[in-house]
C-alpha cells in the first residue's frame, strides 16, 4: 500500500501546510467518507460545512478557506484545489493492465504495418494493413485499427475500440472502450425506385494531440474530406460527432450531446450533457452551451446558451421565471 506523509505530499503540491498531523496519508477519498488516514479536498467554499463531520485527516484547500482544520488535522493550502487534487490523485494511482509480453502472439498484425519502438499490443488485436504506430504507443486486448491508419507517440486504445481505415489520431490521446472512430456518416437520400439510398462516405477523421475520447463515443467519418478534433479535446462517453464536423482545439462535450453533420466549433467550446447541436451550425469560440440545450442556429463567440431552442442565458432563465409565474397564477 502506498503511503505518504503530509510533508511528501505538499512537495508536488509546493502549496502552505496549516495545522499539523502525524498521521500517514494511504488514499484519497471524498469528504464523506474519508477516514483519518486519507486525504480530501474543499474546492469550493460551500463545502466547508462539511469538514466538521468528515473525518479525513488532510484536505487540499483553496487559499481563500475560512475554516481551521482542528487537532491533529492539516490543510494544504493551493492556488487551486481541484487541480491540485489532479495531482494527488496521480500519486496514489493504482498501476494499468499489465503486459507480460510487448506483443501477445493472437494479435494478427499485417505484414506491411509498421510498429515503432517500445509499442505494446494486447491480445485479440487486429492492425491492418500500411498501419502505423507511433512510438510507445499502447493498444489493450481486442482493438481493431484499419487499413492505412496513423496513430502517434505515447497514444493509449482501451479494449473494443475500432479505429476504421485512413483515419489518423496524433500524441498522447487516451481512447476509452468501443469507442468507434471512422465509422459511416449518416448519409442517405430518398428515390422513389430505390427508397433510402445511401451517399458513400469516403473521407476520414483527423484527431489531434493530446484528445480524449470517452467510452461508446462515435465520430463518424467525413463524406468527402475529413471530421477534424483539434489538439486538447475532451470527449465523454457516449458522444456522437457526425460527419464533416470540425473541432477546434480544447473544446469540451460532456455524455450524450451529440453534432449532427457539418458543425463547426471554435477554440474552447463547452458542450453540456445531451445537448444538440443542428446541422451546417458555427458556435464561436468559448461559448458555452447548456446541459439538454438545442441549438439550431450560429452562436457567437463567448455566448452562454441554454434551452430548447437555445438562447442566450440570460433569455432562458427570464422565459422560464415568466412561466412559472404564470403557472403558480392558474392554480390559484
Amino acid at each position: 500500500m502506498k503511503s505518504y506523509s503530509i510533508q511528501e505530499i505538499n512537495e508536488i503540491l509546493k502549496g502552505v501546510i496549516v495545522g499539523s498531523t502525524s498521521q500517514n496519508i494511504t488514499a484519497p477519498e471524498q469528504l464523506e467518507v474519508a477516514n483519518e488516514s486519507e486525504i480530501s479536498f474543499i474546492g469550493n467554499k460551500k463545502y466547508e460545512k462539511l469538514w466538521a463531520t468528515s473525518k479525513a485527516g488532510v484536505a487540499v484547500v483553496n487559499e481563500d478557506i475560512s475554516i481551521e482544520p482542528g487537532e491533529n488535522r492539516a490543510f494544504i493550502k493551493v492556488k487551486n484545489a481541484d487541480l491540485a487534487m489532479s495531482q494527488v490523485l496521480t500519486l496514489f494511482a493504482p498501476p494499468t493492465p499489465l503486459f507480460n509480453i510487448d506483443i501477445h502472439p493472437t494479435a494478427v498484425i499485417d505484414q506491411t504495418a509498421i510498429i515503432c519502438n517500445g509499442v505494446r499490443i494486447g491480445a485479440g488485436c487486429y492492425v491492418g494493413p500500411k498501419v502505423v504506430l507511433g512510438d510507445n504507443t499502447t493498444l489493450y486486448p481486442n482493438v481493431t485499427i484499419l487499413d492505412e491508419c496513423t496513430i502517434g507517440k505515447n497514444t493509449v486504445i482501451w479494449s473494443g475500440a475500432v479505429i476504421r481505415e485512413r483515419c489518423h489520431i496524433g500524441n498522447d490521446c487516451i481512447i476509452h472502450p468501443n469507442a468507434t472512430i471512422g465509422a459511416d456518416g449518416f448519409g442517405f437520400r430518398p428515390d422513389p425506385e430505390r427508397g433510402l439510398v445511401k451517399i458513400p462516405q469516403i473521407g476520414n477523421v483527423i484527431i489531434g494531440n493530446s484528445v480524449e475520447i470517452g467510452a461508446n463515443t462515435c465520430i463518424d467519418r467525413g463524406k468527402f474530406s475529413s471530421t477534424v478534433l483539434g489538439d486538447g479535446c475532451k470527449i465523454d462517453n457516449l458522444v456522437q460527432i457526425g460527419h464533416n464536423s470540425k473541432l477546434g482545439r480544447f473544446c469540451i462535450m460532456a455524455g450524450n450531446s451529440g453534432l449532427a453533420g457539418s458543425v463547426t466549433l471554435g477554440n474552447g467550446v463547452i458542450i453540456g450533457g445531451s445537448a444538440s447541436i443542428k446541422d451546417h451550425t458555427t458556435i464561436g469560440d468559448g461559448a458555452i452551451v447548456g446541459a439538454g440545450s438545442g441549438v439550431t442556429g450560429d452562436i457567437p463567440a463567448g455566448k452562454t446558451m441554454l434551452g430548447y431552442p437555445a438562447v442566450e442565458a440570460r433569455d432562458a432563465l427570464k422565459q422560464w421565471a415568466i412561466l412559472k409565474r404564470l403557472v403558480n397564477d392558474s392554480k390559484k
